[in-house]
C-alpha cells in the first residue's frame, strides 16, 4: 500500500470510529444518496444520526428523514458531530465548509460528486480533517462491515 493510501485508510478508520453522523444534503427520498448515506450510518448501532436539509427544514419545522430530526444547516445541530458527510453540489458544499468551520466540526467527508476544491483548502486551512476525490462511506462501512 502506498503511504498516500495508508493515509486515506487511516483517516477512513478514524471516521468511522465516531458515534455521531450529520448528513448535508439528506434526503426522503431512498432512491438518492442523500438518503443512501443517512440510512447507511444508522445501520450501525449505537450511532447517533443527524439530517441536515435547508429545503426541508424551511418547510416544516418537525421534519424527519428516516427518523432523524432535520435541521436547517450544521450550526443547528444539538451537538457537534464526530464526522459531517456532505452530499450536495460542489457549490452548495463552500457554503456547507463555513458551516462546519464555524460549528466547529473536526471532520468533513465529501461524498464521490460532492468534492470543491476551494472547500477542501478552506477545510484544510482551518485544521479540519477532509475526506474527498473518490472514497465513498457507502463503499467504506460495507467493507469494514465484512471485516
Amino acid at each position: 500500500m502506498t503511504t498516500r493510501a495508508t493515509a486515506v485508510a487511516a483517516r477512513i478508520a478514524d471516521f468511522l470510529a465516531g458515534s455521531s453522523y450529520a448528513v448535508v444534503g439528506a434526503s426522503a427520498d431512498r432512491a438518492k444518496f442523500g438518503n443512501k448515506v443517512l440510512r447507511a450510518y444508522q445501520s450501525r448501532s449505537g450511532n447517533t444520526v443527524y439530517a441536515v436539509n435547508a429545503r426541508a427544514a424551511a418547510a416544516d419545522a418537525a421534519a424527519r428523514i428516516e427518523g432523524a430530526r432535520v435541521v436547517a444547516r450544521v450550526g443547528d445541530l444539538p451537538e457537534v458531530p464526530h464526522v459531517v458527510s456532505v452530499v450536495t453540489p460542489p457549490a452548495v458544499t463552500d457554503t456547507v465548509a463555513r458551516d462546519c468551520v464555524a460549528a466547529g466540526v473536526k471532520r468533513v467527508w465529501m461524498q464521490p460528486g460532492a468534492d470543491s476544491a476551494s472547500a477542501v483548502r478552506y477545510l484544510e486551512k482551518n485544521g479540519v480533517a477532509v475526506l474527498y476525490g473518490g472514497p465513498c462511506v457507502l463503499v467504506e462501512l460495507d467493507r469494514s462491515d465484512d471485516d
